[in-house]
């Protein structure tokens, strides 16, 4: 499930065993707590953390799982497990845990965000059985609003859909600042509706970005969006050479999907071979009707002379010469400077 989904679940009855990987650091710390409080709520008074880090010793949680007493008090163990890697020793004592659960004990297994081939592995999969597993998903630019508005109705509030553009775009990928917005928007104006202008007076600017959302901007064809992010990696220092490399990916990847395209290769079985995932694969279509095979050359091209003026080569300012690539793949007029 969704981290959302947990308190939904809970409210059914608590599980023996969760398991929680993501990598939006705000929803899994939140869906943590909900789950300790029930655990309090339900009477589970206890509670033991063990951090699986230098000097661990996997006998610890097979102590537990072996400990039983009649008197003892109903707990909560927390295993966390920062690299994700419990190792073959930690793989086995997982595996043997998950299928002898100790009594009068709910367990929390916290792991960071975890790839196709660490959720297939037998460890994994016995907890996945063994009870549930909850997913801490980015929440992307198109469904904040929808995030937002859900947060504000939990505080009695509600804002127009411009007013929760207006507010995703100023805390677009940082969910920590976008809670707090929202809290300090229920401590500010009292219940129902908030205008466009009380949103504008309160909200700092406190998005974030990072060079990987860059290219479903580009994909989407959406100029405002990408400039705003420019200026923001711009402004938080980001390497220019990092940014080239991810636009120059999604140069390489237009390329061999449109040549795939006009061959007549079946685009389900291009998109898996270029590793375009997610919400990314709806957008690749459009990205393809904006530029031709002509533009994406060109775009090679300038992105070569980017890679030149980040190495001392030629004359040039970086930074626009990236917006222009940009505006390029993004199937916008190029403008130059004079």
């Amino acid at each position: 499930m969704r981290a959302e989904d947990l308190p939904r679940q809970l409210a059914r009855g608590l599980a023996p065993l969760y398991t929680l990987h993501g990598d939006e650091a705000f929803l899994a710390i939140e869906a943590a707590q909900v789950l300790r409080d029930a655990a309090r709520a339900a009477g589970y008074g206890e509670r033991e953390v063990l951090t699986v880090e230098a000097g661990f010793s996997w006998s610890q949680l097979g102590m537990i799982a072996n400990s039983f007493s009649l008197f003892a008090e109903q707990k909560l163990v927390e295993l966390r497990i920062p690299t994700g890697k419990p190792g073959v020793e930690g793989a086995k004592v997982i595996e043997a845990y998950a299928a002898n659960l100790p009594p009068d004990t709910i367990t929390l297994v916290q792991l960071p965000k975890l790839d196709r081939t660490a959720q297939n592995g037998k460890w994994f999969q016995a907890l996945a059985n063994a009870g549930e597993v909850v997913e801490a998903k980015p929440v992307e630019r198109a469904q904040l609003p929808g995030w937002v508005a859900q947060r504000l109705a939990a505080q009695g509030q509600r804002m127009s859909s411009e007013a929760l553009d207006f507010l995703a775009d100023r805390v677009e990928g940082n969910l920590f600042a976008a809670h707090q917005e929202v809290l300090k928007l229920g401590l500010l104006h009292p219940a129902g509706e908030l205008t466009l202008d009380d949103v504008q007076h309160a909200v700092a600017n406190v998005a974030r970005f990072d060079v990987f959302q860059l290219g479903h901007a580009l994909l989407a064809g959406d100029a405002e969006r990408f400039v705003r992010m420019l200026q923001g990696l711009k402004a938080e220092g980001e390497a220019p050479h990092l940014i080239l490399w991810a636009m120059a990916e999604e140069i390489r990847s237009l390329t061999r999907i449109g040549q795939g395209r006009s061959r007549g290769i079946p685009m389900a079985q291009l998109l898996k071979e270029n590793r375009v995932w997610g919400e990314k694969q709806r957008l690749v279509d459009g990205a393809l009707s904006r530029v031709n095979a002509g533009r994406l050359r060109a775009a090679q091209a300038l992105a070569t002379r980017i890679d030149q003026l980040n190495k001392g080569i030629g004359q040039g300012e970086v930074w626009d010469e990236l917006l222009q690539l940009g505006l390029m793949l993004m199937g916008q007029p190029v403008i130059r400077s004079k």
